[in-house]
């Protein structure tokens, strides 16, 4: 299995917007680990997979290794970590996009 890691603002605010349901969200994000593959790919910065889960009109967006993704061996599962970093509406979806890219080309996967 994936190792998926949501930060505590991360998990703070999905607490505080989604209240009851965030058990729902937080199960779909933590699906992460069975299926590393879930999700639609926005770019590749670095080497880097900018990826992001749907929940209603909420998008979740992820980071993994490009090249960690693309492997079919259950032990190397267990060295792939997946990084939850962000969550936005349908309405800042590209300004987060766009953000995410940033922070990736400044400070690589370190800087979250």
């Amino acid at each position: 299995m994936a190792k998926v890691e949501i930060s505590e603002r991360l998990k703070q605010e999905i607490f505080k917007k989604f209240k009851g349901e965030s058990v729902k969200v937080l199960d779909l994000l933590y699906s992460l680990k069975e299926n590393p593959k879930k999700g639609k790919e926005l770019g590749q910065v670095s080497g880097i997979l900018v990826k992001e889960l749907k929940y209603k009109n909420f998008r979740f967006y992820f980071i993994v290794s490009s090249y960690g993704i693309r492997f079919y061996d259950l032990e190397k599962l267990n060295e792939l970590v997946i990084k939850i970093v962000r969550m936005s509406d349908k309405k800042s979806q590209q300004k987060t996009i766009d953000e995410i890219k940033h922070i990736l080309r400044r400070l690589g996967s370190h800087g979250f």
